[in-house]
């Protein structure tokens, strides 16, 4: 497998994070999954999106489904960790040769779409942000998300009970009593290692990118479940306050982190208004 080096692209990314691409649209889609899932998280979707584009979808380098020899915490985890997914999103649009992309970008994936529409505008047409959060710890300035003690519990049951801690935030994140979603996710999320989990965590929960939204200019949609306890529905308009291009919320009469497994017909139908499909 070869790897990145520094900020230049080298071959074998694409086949590294198991890029895969569907249908014969000329604009290209690319769908981007959060912590804990992979790309299989769209499957209701794709057949429809495939439709009317040329739908890319990957898996984050933390997937279980990635050669773990690829994730390096030091690279992934640091200070700079949303700018290294940035990066290999970019690396892989390059290979592709794909050009103003519709992004959609779940949870963590919508900042990371963000981060990367700033380094390559050119990729970018619209961004999608869906469930996506600047950031999860309280402060002075954005009183919402987990707090620090929740943070750290969180982190100490990942580290000490990672089984038990699945279980547990696996139907929290949910947010809907739906057995095949719940299953879904638990199994996703189950198969991290321990030590990714807990490294991507901490990445996730204590990042602020905040500072970086008034540098995105590319058009964004944010769509947001009317009820979600890990991005409350206040974050939507905070995101589409500090955007620094053109920004629309779409609130979604639905509950829960992943609105592409418990209400996808509902975000198909928002997502087909957004893109201009009927």
């Amino acid at each position: 497998m070869e790897a990145l080096i520094g900020n230049a692209c080298e071959g074998g990314l694409v086949e590294a994070l198991n890029t895969r691409v569907y249908g014969n649209g000329t604009q290209t889609l690319v769908l981007s999954h959060g912590y804990g899932s992979d790309q299989s998280v769209w499957h209701y979707l794709l057949p429809c999106l495939a439709f009317y584009f040329k739908v890319v979808v990957f898996d984050l380098a933390f997937s279980p489904n990635v050669n773990p020899k690829f994730y390096d915490p030091n690279k992934y985890s640091s200070s700079v960790g949303f700018d290294s997914y940035a990066h290999d999103l970019i690396c892989i649009l390059d290979q592709l040769n794909a050009t103003n992309t519709v992004y959609v970008g779940h949870s963590m994936s919508a900042m990371i779409g963000c981060l990367a529409s700033i380094k390559r505008p050119d990729l970018f047409q619209h961004l999608v942000l869906l469930s996506g959060s600047p950031r999860y710890l309280n402060a002075s300035k954005y009183d919402g998300g987990f707090n620090k003690e929740e943070l750290n519990t969180i982190f100490n049951t990942i580290q000490k009970n990672f089984s038990a801690w699945v279980r547990a935030f696996t139907p929290v994140a949910i947010g809907v009593n739906n057995s095949h979603a719940i299953a879904e996710f638990e199994a996703s999320l189950g198969r991290m290692k321990p030590e990714i989990a807990l490294s991507v965590a901490k990445n996730v929960f204590l990042s602020d990118l905040r500072r970086v939204l008034p540098q995105v200019h590319v058009p964004s949609t944010i769509i947001q479940s009317k009820k979600d306890v890990i991005v409350p529905e206040f974050i939507a308009y905070y995101l589409k306050k500090k955007l620094g291009g053109h920004a629309r919320v779409r609130i979604l009469k639905a509950q829960g982190h992943f609105p592409q497994l418990t209400a996808y017909r509902l975000l198909l139908h928002v997502l087909k208004k957004v893109l201009v499909l009927d």
